[in-house]
């Protein structure tokens, strides 16, 4: 098979399989924001309210695709793409089996961590495009709050490439050992709230504060184009539990054979759970505060991380 044609194949199953994420993370968010706000979520449409999400969809396929007048035409129109397509890319590399991975490369953590990030360009063209001055600064939030995370979450996992001395994530997996787990402790909870921040989820979900900035970047976009920014906000938060769960926590190589798939999944609707609850639970930050969070606390305690791996690698 030829290399375009494995890619196109590639980008199909994972647009396919981020869609049914985003079909079913919207449902169970909505369930989990009713459990804590002592609700009952989605319940008229199929059992337990499940073809709720697809009804939306439908709704959502439906509604007129508007362009403001003073926008950038083409790349407003591109804007939500630009977003998508590197998220989606970003699942080639995911272990998600002992011993597979779609695209198995000798950097494919460097891979993981560097690509999604190219969603920012989309983030920043789309504020920009629409001429519109509070999707404008939802932009600009946005790009400097992707960056600035992008430093924690990055060495919360240089952790576990220097524990298992490869940038390659099946050889992770294959190296991986349950005691990383209480080692590796502070680098997973640098990982999860570096990566909530760089999805622009609550509390840290300045660059597209309703009270204030009314939807942000893609405050202009409707119908399908703001379908496909729900799409990657939820393919960001499958792409980075699954990884999570595999690197941090084992998933795969906990168990051998198909269970290990099983392990795997659980692992990270748990992780997707815990991402909800917190944006659920915590108030929004101020823009000081979100900063002062990547830097002051986050990145020391990565580095910290670094420290006590550095401390036991002799001894291995």
């Amino acid at each position: 098979m030829s290399g375009l044609l494995l890619g196109m194949v590639y980008g199909l199953a994972a647009g396919l399989l981020i869609a049914l994420a985003a079909l079913f993370g919207v449902w169970w968010e909505r369930k989990v924001a009713a459990r804590i706000q002592l609700r009952y979520g989605p319940q008229e449409q199929g059992p337990y309210g499940l073809l709720q999400t697809l009804a939306d969809t439908l709704k959502l396929l439906l509604k007129e695709d508007i362009t403001p007048t003073r926008a950038q035409v083409g790349l407003f129109r591109v804007a939500p793409l630009i977003v998508f397509t590197p998220i989606a890319m970003s699942l080639a590399v995911v272990p998600f089996a002992a011993g597979w991975a779609p695209l198995d490369i000798e950097v494919g953590m460097l891979y993981f961590l560097a690509v999604p990030s190219l969603s920012v360009i989309g983030v920043l063209v789309a504020g920009w495009a629409s001429r519109n001055t509070y999707a404008t600064i939802g932009g600009l939030r946005g790009a400097a709050q992707m960056v600035s995370y992008e430093v924690p979450r990055t060495l919360a996992v240089l952790s576990v490439v220097l524990l298992a001395g490869s940038l390659r994530p099946l050889d992770v997996i294959a190296a991986w050992r349950p005691w990383w787990v209480p080692l590796n402790l502070i680098g997973f909870v640098v990982y999860l709230i570096a990566s909530i921040a760089e999805l622009n989820r609550g509390p840290f979900d300045l660059p597209e504060a309703e009270s204030e900035l009314v939807a942000g970047y893609f405050a202009d976009y409707s119908g399908i184009r703001w379908a496909i920014f729900m799409m990657a906000e939820y393919g960001g938060m499958l792409a980075s539990s699954l990884f999570g769960a595999a690197v941090f926590l084992g998933g795969p190589a906990l168990i051998a054979g198909p269970a290990g798939v099983v392990v795997l999944v659980l692992e990270a609707i748990a992780i997707t759970t815990l991402m909800m609850w917190v944006k659920w639970t915590f108030p929004r930050m101020r823009p000081d505060q979100l900063m002062g969070t990547a830097w002051k606390v986050l990145t020391p305690l990565a580095l910290v991380q670094l420290v006590l791996v550095g401390v036991v690698l002799p001894w291995l």
